[in-house]
């Protein structure tokens, strides 16, 4: 298993936003923490997907696994 640090924010509206930041380009979006964690998944199987086929390397990831900016899912 591959842990990669992800950055949540909420936005504007209300909406919980993940980034990926070894994974450029890799963010979701979801209502809910719950929301936003499976589609934080799916997001970044997808994303490895697509390098595979591409036949570009999988980046390395970052020493850590969640980074949290602010207290916004407790």
């Amino acid at each position: 298993m591959v842990n990669y640090r992800v950055i949540i924010e909420k936005d504007e509206d209300g909406i919980l936003v993940a980034r990926v930041t070894d994974l450029p380009g890799c963010a979701t979006e979801g209502k809910t923490r719950a929301e936003l964690m499976k589609n934080l998944k799916e997001a970044i199987q997808a994303y490895l997907e697509a390098l595979k086929e591409h036949g570009e390397p999988v980046p390395k990831t970052s020493p850590y696994i969640l980074s949290i900016k602010s207290n916004i899912l407790a």
